[in-house]
């Protein structure tokens, strides 16, 4: 881990979202993508496209090297959120779904990634409310980001 100092989370109940309707947090930390991580998503999901997991395939590619998964990339959206955001005194919380994901730029594994979100809209639901995100996973050095994302988390008193 390097001694890049993580951000402090925003806490807000469910009363309070309001407030960050379209306040940009973040980024979050780096976070280093590891072969390894690589390996073991591909033997959770099946996904064994040797894009992922063969050196010397997929040095043969555009990429020139493996690249993480898509939805791996994703996938970590959950624990660099936690850095960005806490939605605090709710009975739960869960992730709702994707109006819109796109993957523009490949993740090369040695690589670092980031998050960025806004809080985009707010809609009441039967016990709760649903929060929509604009979520933007960036590599370093990469001009174009690697995950764009317009996430629905629903916040349950």
């Amino acid at each position: 881990m390097s001694s890049e100092t993580m951000p402090t989370a925003t806490r807000a109940t469910i009363a309070e979202l309001p407030s960050l309707l379209g306040v940009p947090l973040g980024p979050s930390t780096w976070r280093p993508i590891t072969q390894a991580e690589v390996d073991t998503f591909a033997d959770v999901t099946g996904d064994h496209n040797p894009i992922h997991l063969d050196p010397a395939f997929a040095a043969g590619t555009p990429f020139g090297g493996t690249i993480a998964h898509g939805y791996l990339t994703l996938s970590l959206v959950v624990p660099m959120m936690a850095e960005l955001v806490q939605v605090v005194e709710v009975g739960t919380a869960i992730n709702y779904g994707l109006d819109k994901l796109r993957f523009p730029a490949p993740v090369p594994v040695g690589s670092r990634v980031r998050a960025s979100t806004t809080l985009t809209a707010l809609d009441q639901v039967p016990g709760g409310v649903q929060a929509h995100w604009s979520t933007t996973i960036e590599v370093e050095g990469s001009a174009k980001p690697a995950v764009v994302a317009a996430m629905i988390v629903r916040y349950y008193a």
